[in-house]
C-alpha cells in the first residue's frame, strides 16, 4: 500500500454532515490534496502520487 511505502502522514477526512466541506468537495470525490493543493480528483495514479509526495516540501 502506498501509505506504508511512502511513510508519509495522511489524513482521511469524512465530509458527511459538514455542509461547508460537502459544498467544497462533493463534486470532486475522491480528491487528494498535498500541502493544501489539489493533486488528484476522481482517480489517483500511484506513480504520480509518489512523484508529488517526493517533491512536496511538506
Amino acid at each position: 500500500m502506498l501509505r506504508a511505502e511512502l511513510g508519509e502522514a495522511f489524513e482521511e477526512v469524512d465530509i458527511s454532515g459538514d455542509d461547508a466541506l460537502e459544498e467544497r468537495y462533493r463534486e470532486w470525490l475522491p480528491v487528494v490534496e498535498i500541502d493544501g493543493q489539489r493533486a488528484f480528483v476522481y482517480f489517483v495514479d500511484p506513480a504520480a502520487l509518489r512523484r508529488k509526495v517526493a517533491q512536496s516540501p511538506g
